[in-house]
């Protein structure tokens, strides 16, 4: 059944019985909006899905590939022990500015870095500096790149880290080869990648939500 109001209704009982939020996560939401950032932040039950997975992990160290305002990134945050770490990359300086303030006022700036320009720039910037393997990898930014956030996401883990990747489906564009859309090229080499890499093990799942009609992979990295 196609039914975006079902769907809508179905969300939110999910989120409000699983996933409910309190005052920094509805500020995050309500500052975005009134800086003007785009409405693509991911929902409430999938951001409580995030911070599961982060916890079902283990994870101390979490990198994110797309900020926006920084909702997801206080999802992963909060799973995080005191002495973790979370770096999120984003390219638009205001996002970051807003993102920091959502941050702070949910008391994760102490483990959690903002930085500004292009992922790849950044993401090279970052292996750089050799650091510890991230445990989790989220990537939810222009997706034309996801390959090659994958490949990166790649250096910067170890064996046993999850990357999830967000909005895989594409309104279904995804089935399409001959799509002239860089997002679904994009989308389609990263989950081809997936599909091909030795050191990769993962699957993708279709949605329907509040966000409509996408979906999200999850790879595991292997030995």
């Amino acid at each position: 059944m196609s039914d975006p109001q079902l769907w809508n209704d179905v969300d939110a009982y999910l989120t409000g019985l699983l996933a409910p939020e309190d005052e920094a996560l509805t500020a995050a939401l309500r500052d975005s909006d009134a800086a003007g950032l785009p409405h693509i932040n991911v929902a409430p039950n999938q951001g409580k899905l995030l911070h599961l997975i982060a916890r079902v992990q283990g994870a101390t160290r979490v990198l994110e590939i797309g900020t926006l305002g920084g909702y997801s990134t206080i999802w992963l945050g909060r799973a995080l022990p005191a002495d973790g770490t979370l770096i999120t990359l984003e390219y638009e300086p205001r996002h970051a500015e807003v993102a920091r303030a959502n941050l702070a006022r949910a008391g994760l700036d102490k483990i959690a870095e903002v930085r500004v320009g292009a992922a790849l720039d950044s993401l090279a910037t970052l292996e750089a500096e050799r650091p510890d393997p991230f445990d989790l990898v989220f990537i939810d930014a222009d997706k034309e790149n996801n390959p090659h956030y994958l490949e990166w996401s790649l250096k910067l883990t170890r064996p046993g880290s999850v990357i999830v990747v967000d909005n895989v489906i594409r309104g279904g564009a995804v089935t399409n080869p001959d799509s002239d859309a860089l997002s679904v090229q994009g989308t389609r080499a990263a989950l081809e990648l997936i599909a091909r890499h030795p050191n990769l093990d993962g699957t993708a799942v279709q949605t329907v939500g509040s966000k409509g009609y996408d979906g999200f992979a999850l790879a595991r990295v292997l030995p």
